[in-house]
């Protein structure tokens, strides 16, 4: 199992693109179901920072998202929308109550 939180912000202007983009990801994903994935995304009262949160349970540790168009037109240009770049931290659980299920 591999926990892993990526932070960023946005250039001011582009939040709403960036919302845009992650909603289109989580239109695929309840189309999709993909087994072996959590994932959450929030935004900071800020408005312009970003936190996404995955789970990957999956047998052989792949990740479902890597593979989806909606998830790769994300990526493709987020470094272009981004005032601070994207920043992934590989997390191990201390402890949760009810975060990721089971």
């Amino acid at each position: 199992m591999k926990r892993i939180i990526v932070r960023y912000k946005v250039k001011p202007g582009q939040a709403g693109e960036n919302e845009a983009l992650i909603a289109r990801v989580f239109e695929q994903l309840q189309r999709e179901q993909p087994a072996g994935l959590r994932y959450a995304s929030f935004r900071a009262k800020d408005g312009v920072s970003f936190v996404h949160v995955v789970s990957l349970e999956t047998a052989d540790g792949s990740n479902p998202l890597s593979e989806m168009a909606a998830f790769k037109a994300f990526t493709a240009g987020v470094k272009d929308r981004c005032e601070e770049p994207p920043v992934a931290v590989e997390l191990d659980a201390v402890g949760s109550y009810r975060f990721f299920g089971g």
